[in-house]
């Protein structure tokens, strides 16, 4: 197969290329800001957006429905970005995610609002994927860490100052500019993008295939997707787990699997073509992250209300409790290298989900009611063991490919995550409120434990009952954290075949 990369790729540039090359970067670091930003500025806004359009009873999709266009598209676009080329799919899906954010701001109810937050989600796909991809087709090896740190590092900025920034534009503005926010920002990435960003042609494959995209392929995974991952977001929520809707869409996601793979197996450019999974590196690090987002969980979810309901936390506080993971977890991740250059990707990853583990193991340990520095200084640690266990995965299996197939694999890589987090938050909200239900004599879920709490209205039995139901997520997350471990440790080789440069 041919293989080609930007003309501005690492190695021996001169000062012009540098330039451009740093243009470029700038670029992605905004255009991963976009996506980054979105869900944490929206959720403070949720009251005032209410209160204008209405809706309550379904609000929860304005984070579902983007969450699942995210997620359905991310293999389409890594498939593209590997057949077009990655500036014409980045420059697409910023457009859309831009056209999205514009048509979220005229929303006239909540159903308009909703469908054009999964315009902004089809968009987003190309952001999330495309923005990682390119990372690693712009240095080699050895400089992966510097970009991969700053990407942490825009998480991380974007996890701490959204709500703040949403809260004071719904508060003190409106709340259509924190949609309105993100065209002069999308705005400059793309210029940055389209001036500075050089791709060379494509070689012809070595095989005589032309280019040629899987779209009847590419629209039975996007529907595949959406009806299992729907499944997964309403199921237990909208409807019991057991009733006619849950079932109907689990079968009819799992006839749609079936038919995915007889037609990907078929195609002769798949969207997800099976050495994705045939490959033990990939396998083991897509097996890997979906765990990483299946812990991520525990913390991003509960830990805010188990800081307000048990620890009496106000929400700012709560929510710095939650925060400091994020600025442990790119200082960490960009430090990895130290770690993997002299005992290896695979081991680096086991050392940081190793102590992972025993960190979420120790969240169960607390005291009641326990202290605010003690889960604080519990998520500062937990986020520098993440920073050790994802980095050097990312980087590691973004070398073991080229040119031509490494946007599939971080697209898969980024859906197996993604996908993990759908699971988690309904995995663990089934268990949070199973143990609330044996504590309390049955006595409602979460949400609305925690509203008569903080309502005054419920006894202390229930900090209790809530202490318990964290803590017994806490332990999930600490099981999705081993099966990492045993994962990572059975299957994926102990050297990434990297490939030479």
């Amino acid at each position: 197969m041919g293989s080609t990369t930007p003309a501005i790729r690492g190695g021996a540039v001169d000062g012009q290329g540098t330039r451009r090359r740093g243009a470029v970067v700038a670029a992605l670091m905004l255009a991963m800001a976009l996506a980054a930003l979105d869900s944490t500025v929206v959720s403070t806004a949720v009251p005032q957006i209410v209160g204008d359009l209405g809706g309550f009873s379904v609000f929860s999709w304005l984070f579902s429905g983007y969450l699942l266009a995210v997620t359905v598209t991310l293999p389409v676009y890594g498939k593209l970005s590997d057949t077009f080329g990655r500036k014409p799919v980045l420059v697409t899906g910023a457009a859309v995610f831009l056209a999205g954010s514009l048509l979220c701001a005229g929303a006239w109810n909540m159903a308009a609002l909703i469908a054009f937050r999964i315009v902004q989600g089809l968009g987003g796909g190309a952001l999330q994927g495309t923005v990682q991809t390119l990372a690693a087709d712009l240095y080699p090896l050895a400089q992966r860490p510097k970009i991969q740190s700053k990407l942490s590092t825009v998480w991380a900025v974007s996890a701490v100052a959204g709500p703040g920034l949403g809260g004071l534009l719904a508060a003190y503005a409106d709340w259509r500019w924190i949609f309105l926010i993100n065209l002069p920002i999308g705005a400059a990435a793309l210029w940055l993008i389209v001036r500075h960003l050089h791709e060379p042609a494509r070689e012809k494959p070595e095989n005589g295939l032309h280019a040629r995209v899987d779209w009847a392929g590419a629209l039975a995974v996007f529907a595949c997707g959406g009806v299992l991952l729907t499944a997964l977001v309403q199921g237990g929520v909208a409807w019991p787990w057991l009733s006619a809707p849950s079932l109907t869409l689990f079968g009819a996601g799992l006839a749609l699997a079936a038919v995915v793979v007889m037609m990907e197996r078929r195609a002769a450019q798949p969207i997800i073509p099976g050495w994705v999974w045939r490959r033990r590196t990939i396998a083991a690090v897509n097996l890997a992250l979906g765990a990483l987002g299946l812990l991520m969980v525990a913390p991003s979810v509960f830990l805010p209300t188990y800081a307000q309901s048990v620890l009496g936390l106000a929400p700012v506080a709560a929510g710095f409790v939650l925060s400091v993971w994020t600025l442990s977890w790119p200082v960490s991740a960009a430090l990895s290298q130290h770690v993997y250059r002299r005992i290896g990707f695979r081991d680096t990853a086991l050392l940081g989900i190793g102590l992972a583990t025993l960190i979420l193991c120790a969240f169960p340990l607390l005291p009641y009611p326990g202290s605010w520095w003690q889960p604080t200084l519990l998520m500062l640690l937990l986020g520098g063991a993440l920073g050790l266990f994802q980095l050097p995965l990312i980087v590691g299996v973004q070398s073991t490919v080229g040119w031509s197939e490494r946007g599939t694999t971080t697209a898969s890589v980024l859906f197996c995550r993604q996908t993990g987090q759908t699971l988690g938050a309904s995995l663990f909200g089934a268990v949070a409120n199973g143990v609330l239900a044996a504590r309390l004599g049955g006595a409602g879920d979460l949400d609305s434990v925690t509203r008569a709490l903080n309502a005054g209205t419920a006894p202390e039995a229930t900090r209790h009952a809530i202490a318990d139901a964290v803590h017994a997520v806490y332990l999930g997350a600490a099981a999705a954290a081993t099966l990492a471990f045993v994962v990572l440790l059975t299957v994926a080789p102990r050297r990434f075949p990297v490939r030479d440069e």
